[in-house]
C-alpha cells in the first residue's frame, strides 16, 4: 500500500549507462536531491576512479553519501542503510524529493526493502583479519566450501570469485552465530517506509554499453587516474578502496609486471563483467521500469520518457492519498 510511505525516485542500472546525468536532470526538474547508493563513491580519495560527478556536472543539485570515507576505512551495508535513512528523512523534511542513484544492488535492495541487520558481537576486526589471513594462506576455495557447509542458501547466491561477499558472509556467521541467509529472511519482517518509482537504464545492444565502458576507462586515464591511484597506493596499499574494480587492475602496472595497455584492457574487462552482474541483480527486481538508451536519439527524449514514469507514479500516490 502507498499510504504513509515516503515517495522517491531511484535510477538503477549498469555502470556507464548514463545514470548520473539522468538522475541530475530528474532532481533539477522535480525539486530533488541525489542520494548515492554506490559502494565505491563513498570514498573521498579517488573521485576519478569512482566516477564522482564534478561540481559542474552536478549543476547545483545537492549530492549525499559521496566522498566522505577515507581509503583505509571499513564500511558495511548496515552502516549505509543507517546513514541513508537519516539523509532521506532530512531531505523529505525539507520538502524535497529523494532521488536515489547508483549501481550497488545490495545497497539498493537493503535500503528500499528496509532490511534489518543483527547486532554483531565480538571483535569484528579480529574476525575479519583472521578470515583475510586464511584467504591469503588457504585460498578462496577452502573458505567458499566452508560457507557452503555453514550457509548453503547464501553460498548459492555468491560467486566463488567474489572474495568480499564470501568473507562477509562468513564474518556475519562468526560474529553473530546466525547465518546471513537467516538474517536476510528475518530482515524482511518490517515493511519498507518507502515507495519508489524505479527507473532502470541500459542498452538493448550490449556492445553499445561495452563501448561506453571501454571509452570511460580511456577517459579516466586521460583525466589522471594513474596519479590518483598511485597516491592512494603509497598511503594505504592494503586499504579497502584498493580492491575496487578499476583500481586493483592497475596495481600490477605499478609493480612493473604488466604494461599500461594490458592494465587498461584488464580494467575494461573487469568493468564489463561487473556490468553483467549488475544487470543480473536489477533484472530480478520487478519494481524496475526499464528504459533503453539506444531507443532514444537524444538525451532529452530519454529524460522525457523517465518523466512520464515519474508523473504516472505521482498520480498514483496522489490518488491513494485522496482515498485516505
Amino acid at each position: 500500500m502507498l499510504e504513509h510511505k515516503i515517495p522517491m525516485v531511484a535510477v538503477v542500472g549498469p555502470t556507464a549507462s548514463g545514470k548520473t546525468a539522468l538522475s541530475i536532470e530528474i532532481a533539477k526538474q522535480n525539486n530533488g536531491e541525489i542520494v548515492s547508493f554506490d559502494s565505491m563513491q563513498i570514498y573521498k580519495d579517488a573521485p576519478i576512479a569512482t566516477a564522482i560527478p564534478t561540481a559542474e556536472e552536478r549543476q547545483g543539485v545537492p549530492h549525499h553519501l559521496m566522498s566522505f570515507l577515507s581509503a583505509n576505512e571499513q564500511f558495511s551495508v548496515a552502516k549505509y542503510t543507517e546513514l541513508a535513512h537519516q539523509v532521506i528523512a532530512d531531505i523529505t523534511t525539507r520538502g524535497k524529493l529523494p532521488v536515489l542513484v547508483g549501481g550497488t544492488g545490495l545497497y539498493f535492495s537493503a535500503l528500499l526493502d528496509n532490511l534489518q541487520f543483527s547486532n554483531e558481537q565480538g571483535d569484528k576486526l579480529k574476525i575479519r583479519q583472521k578470515l583475510q589471513k586464511r584467504l591469503e594462506q588457504q585460498g578462496i576455495e577452502v573458505l567458499f566450501r566452508e560457507l557452503v557447509a555453514i550457509d548453503p542458501v547464501a553460498a548459492s547466491k555468491i560467486h566463488i570469485n567474489n572474495h568480499v561477499r564470501v568473507l562477509r558472509a562468513l564474518e556475519v556467521y562468526y560474529s553473530t552465530g546466525s547465518t546471513l541467509s537467516h538474517q536476510v529472511e528475518q530482515s524482511h519482517l518490517l515493511p519498507s517506509p518507502y515507495k519508489a518509482c524505479v527507473i532502470g537504464l541500459t542498452y538493448r545492444e550490449r556492445a553499445l554499453l561495452y563501448d561506453r565502458i571501454n571509452q570511460r576507462v580511456h577517459n579516466m586515464v586521460e583525466d589522471g587516474i594513474l596519479d590518483e591511484i598511485e597516491k592512494i597506493y603509497r598511503q594505504t596499499p592494503n586499504g579497502t578502496l584498493m580492491q575496487a574494480i578499476g583500481i586493483k587492475e592497475f596495481l600490477p602496472y605499478f609493480n612493473g609486471t604488466v604494461s599500461l595497455e594490458t592494465a587498461i584492457a584488464d580494467v575494461q574487462k573487469s568493468t564489463r563483467h561487473y556490468a553483467k552482474r549488475q544487470m543480473t541483480w536489477f533484472r530480478r527486481d520487478q519494481r524496475v521500469n526499464w528504459l533503453y538508451c539506444d531507443d532514444y536519439a537524444e538525451r532529452n527524449q530519454l529524460f522525457q520518457a523517465a518523466q512520464l514514469l515519474i508523473n504516472k507514479f505521482n498520480d498514483e500516490v496522489i490518488s491513494i492519498e485522496e482515498k485516505h
